[in-house]
């Protein structure tokens, strides 16, 4: 199995921790969104106290728009209860993102979980960018 799977070009990844598997989905997801001019990829990372978000234009391989919680700016913004590791933290980011995109002219966004599932502050990200105004 092991011989056919490497004449089809595919490389055996083993998964030997979370991550791995979160890489592994992320580079099958990858497959198939790729991020336009026209139509950018909203890509989000998690860690266990910071979210991050990215409009990339993976043509030009050029980052078109940030916002993470590790930004003085955005930091200083969060409510009293959010910070970067809770869904409120996350909504304030998926809000920034938005913001930051429209005002460089993109509304339309390819939305990449990149690997994570979409639940909790993924979602939080993506429901607060769409009430942002984001298409996707």
């Amino acid at each position: 199995e092991e011989e056919g799977r490497k004449d089809r070009g595919e490389v055996a990844m083993k998964i030997e921790n979370k991550d791995d598997r979160r890489r592994r989905i992320q580079l099958r997801q990858r497959k198939r969104i790729a991020g336009t001019s026209a139509r950018p990829r909203l890509t989000v990372f998690r860690s266990v106290s910071h979210i991050y978000a990215q409009v990339i234009d993976d043509h030009s391989g050029t980052t078109i728009a940030s916002a993470s919680s590790v930004e003085p700016t955005i930091k200083g913004a969060f409510a009293k209860a959010a910070s970067g590791g809770n869904v409120q933290g996350a909504e304030a980011i998926g809000k920034a993102i938005a913001e930051r995109s429209i005002e460089k002219g993109i509304t339309r966004v390819v939305f990449d979980r990149a690997g994570f599932l979409y639940h909790g502050r993924i979602r939080a990200v993506a429901d607060a960018a769409r009430k942002a105004g984001l298409e996707f």
